[in-house]
C-alpha cells in the first residue's frame, strides 16, 4: 500500500481486533509504518499497545484483521516467523536466563549451530560499533537492568531486523543511557530500519519520533506528528482529559527518624556485584528522601540490604522506629511496619502464575491479621484488598482476579505499588516506583507517595528518573560505586550537581580528605 504522500509502507496492520473473554483489547486498530521511520505507539496502560505489538511479533494471533509486510498479506504465526521476516522486538520484561552468560543467552535466540567464540567476537564488535558495551562472558544474573536491556538489543541487531519494536526502552535507563539509546535508534533509522517505539515519556517521543499512533481503550483516536504537539496535548489525546498535576510539596513537619542506616556495609556478591560501604542515612516521618544514581552502582544491593533480602552483619546498622533490625528477615521487618517495592515487578514483586489476590497474601500475610487466621488463609479478605487496590489505582484487567502475568507491565506496576501503599506502612522503600507506567498513573503514584509521607510515614525512593525525583523529593542523595553522598535538600540541587555526584565527586572529595589526614 502507498500512502497519500506516495511513500510505501513496510508494515500495515489493518482493522485488527483482539478479544480476550469480554475485553476487546484491540478494536478495529490500523497502523502504518514506513521504512526508516521511528513511529511512536502511545496510550494509557491497558490501551492495547502491548497486545498490538505482540500480534505484529507473532506472539498473539488477532481475532480478525490483516497484516501486510512490504505490501503483501502475511500471517505471522510465531516470533520465530516474525524474526525470519525481519521483525525484532525488545520486550519490557526481558527473556533472559540469569545463570547463563551474555553470549549463551544471545545464542539461544539464533537459528542453527553456532561457535561461541565467533559469536562473542560479533557481540563485541556490534556492541562497540553501536555504543552499547557488553562483555560476552559476563553472567546475566550479575548485570544491571540497563545492561540486560543491551543484551536484548544486541540480540535483535545480530539478526539485522527491518523493523525493531521497542517496548518502554528507557524505563530502566539513566538519562545518559537513554541519550545513547536515542543515538543508536537514529542511526538504525538512517540505515533503513524502522522503529516502532512504545513509551510513556512524551518528551522523548517528541524528540525521537516522526509520527505517532495513539490508542485509547483499544481504539485508534489519533495519528499525529509528535514534533508538532506538546507533551500536554499528547497526554490529553491518550487519556481523553487533562492529566492530574501532582500537588506542590508543603514543607514537611520535622518528625522522628523512622528509618536509620548507620554505617551500613555489605560485601560484594560475585564478581559483577557492587559492595556497599559505610552508608549512613536518616529518613524522618513526614519526608520523602530520594536516591539517584547511574544503573549498576549498588541500587539493587542497597534495596536488598534495607528490605532484609540480604541480612547485615550488624543488627544496629539498620533501625526501624528505633529498633535494630539489620539481621532480621524481610518478614520481621514487615511486622515492624515496613513495606518494600522492588524494581523488578514480574518475578520479584509478584509471582507471574499467581492471581492478584494470591500476590496480596505473599507480602501481607505477616502484617495483616485478616489474611491469616489460625493458620488458614483468608482468601475473601485477600480478594477484597486486591479489588480495593485495583479500584484505587485504576488497574486495567481482562477478568476478575487475573494472574499477575496477564496484566500489562504498567498495570502490574500500579498493582504492586498500590498493594504496599494500601497498608499505610510506617516506612516505605520503593525502587523505581513509576517504571513503565503512563503519565496519569505516574502522577497518581507520586501523589500517593507524598501523601503517605505527609501522613507521618518515612518514604525512601530509589529512582533513575530525575524528573520524578525533583517532583516528589524533600531531600536527595546519590549512590555511586556503593557509596552514598550526603542527602541535600532538593531545593539546593541541580541536574548538573547530581551529575557530578553520580560521577563520584563525593568519593573523590573523601579520598582527598583521607590523603591529607
Amino acid at each position: 500500500m502507498t500512502d497519500k504522500d506516495g511513500k510505501d509502507h513496510l508494515l500495515e496492520a489493518l482493522h485488527i481486533v483482539k478479544i480476550f473473554g469480554t475485553l476487546r483489547a484491540n478494536d478495529d486498530v490500523s497502523l502504518f509504518v514506513r521504512p526508516g521511520e521511528i513511529h511512536a505507539l502511545l496510550g494509557e496502560n491497558g490501551a492495547g499497545k502491548s497486545t498490538l505489538v505482540k500480534i505484529i511479533y507473532g506472539a498473539l494471533q488477532p481475532t480478525s484483521g490483516e497484516l501486510r509486510w512490504q505490501g503483501e498479506p502475511v500471517t505471522i504465526g510465531s516470533p520465530a516467523q516474525a524474526r525470519k521476516l525481519g521483525i525484532g522486538m525488545v520486550f519490557q520484561h526481558f527473556s533472559l536466563f540469569e545463570a547463563l552468560t551474555v553470549a549463551e543467552n544471545i545464542a539461544l535466540a539464533l537459528p542453527g549451530a553456532f561457535d561461541i567464540a565467533a559469536l562473542s567476537q560479533r557481540i563485541r564488535t556490534i556492541s562497540r560499533d553501536y555504543g552499547l558495551p557488553l562483555e560476552p562472558s559476563a553472567t546475566v544474573g550479575d548485570l544491571s537492568v540497563g545492561e540486560r536491556q543491551r543484551i536484548e538489543i544486541i540480540r535483535c541487531l545480530l539478526q539485522e531486523p527491518k523493523l525493531l519494536i521497542m517496548d518502554e526502552p528507557t524505563a530502566v535507563l539513566t538519562p545518559q543511557e537513554a541519550d545513547q539509546l536515542f543515538l543508536v535508534l537514529e542511526r538504525l533509522a538512517k540505515e533503513g530500519c524502522s522503529i516502532l517505539y512504545i513509551s510513556h515519556r512524551l518528551e522523548e517521543v517528541k524528540r525521537l519520533c516522526q509520527s505517532a499512533t495513539i490508542l485509547r481503550q483499544g481504539k485508534v483516536v489519533a495519528c499525529v506528528d509528535p514534533r508538532k504537539e506538546t507533551a500536554a496535548s499528547l497526554a490529553r489525546l491518550m487519556v481523553g482529559s487533562d492529566i492530574h498535576v501532582v500537588h506542590p510539596k508543603a514543607k514537611p513537619r520535622s518528625g522522628p527518624a523512622r528509618l536509620v542506616l548507620d554505617k551500613l556495609s555489605l560485601a560484594q556478591d560475585g564478581p559483577f556485584g557492587v559492595g556497599l560501604r559505610d552508608i549512613s542515612l536518616s529518613v524522618a516521618g513526614g519526608e520523602v528522601v530520594a536516591i539517584a544514581g547511574v544503573a549498576g552502582n549498588g541500587q539493587s544491593e542497597f534495596f536488598d540490604a534495607i528490605s532484609g533480602e540480604k541480612p547485615l552483619a550488624r543488627n544496629e546498622a539498620l533501625l526501624i522506629d528505633g529498633k535494630p533490625c539489620g539481621r532480621l528477615s524481610i518478614t520481621a521487618r514487615r511486622r515492624m511496619g515496613a513495606a518494600f517495592v522492588p524494581e523488578e515487578r514480574l518475578g520479584h514483586g509478584a509471582v507471574p502464575a499467581f492471581r492478584l489476590s494470591e500476590n496480596v497474601i505473599l507480602t501481607r500475610y505477616a502484617s495483616d491479621k485478616d489474611l491469616t487466621r489460625s493458620g488458614t488463609i483468608g482468601r475473601d479478605a485477600a480478594a477484597n484488598v486486591a479489588e480495593r487496590v485495583i479500584k484505587s489505582y485504576d488497574v486495567r484487567k481482562g477478568k476478575p482476579d487475573p494472574e499477575a502475568r496477564a496484566l500489562s507491565g504498567g498495570n502490574l506496576q500500579k498493582f504492586v505499588v498500590g498493594r504496599e501503599l494500601d497498608r499505610n506502612p510506617a516506612v516505605l522503600v520503593v525502587n523505581q516506583p513509576t517504571w513503565g507506567v503512563d503519565a496519569g498513573a505516574a502522577a497518581t503514584i507520586r501523589q500517593a507517595l507524598i501523601d503517605l509521607a505527609r501522613a507521618g510515614s518515612a518514604v525512601l525512593v530509589i529512582s533513575q528518573d530525575l524528573d520524578e525525583i525533583f517532583e516528589i523529593a524533600d531531600r536527595i542523595a546519590v549512590i555511586s560505586r556503593g557509596q552514598l553522598s550526603e542527602a541535600y535538600p532538593a531545593s539546593e540541587l541541580t541536574r548538573e550537581k547530581i551529575g557530578l555526584l553520580m560521577a563520584g565527586e563525593h568519593e573523590m572529595r573523601e579520598e582527598r580528605h583521607a590523603a591529607r589526614a
